[in-house]
């Protein structure tokens, strides 16, 4: 599985951390393709009502096959950099 999600995060098709509604299918699909992830989801609604039943099946495999973004790594930050300063008395 590692492979598939290696060659999908490759390509740009993952799932965003912000902007989902459900899984962040549609919401990958929309910034992979350069749409707006409510034009994404209303074009993935539209698609799947013309194949009958298809959105038990699609939408399930792509939340899983799909990978979740990964969170950008700040290596000059360390955790107790981040913890704010006590006010003073």
């Amino acid at each position: 599985m590692d492979t598939v999600h290696d060659t999908f995060r490759h390509q740009g098709l993952v799932r965003p951390r912000e902007g989902r509604i459900l899984g962040g299918v549609c919401a990958g699909l929309g910034r992979r393709f350069g749409i707006d992830p409510w034009t994404a989801r209303l074009l993935f609604v539209l698609i799947l009502l013309v194949i009958p039943g298809s959105q038990i099946l699609i939408y399930p495999i792509l939340w899983i096959l799909l990978p979740p973004e990964i969170e950008p790594v700040n290596p000059t930050a360390t955790p107790s950099s981040s913890i704010p300063p006590a006010p003073a008395a």
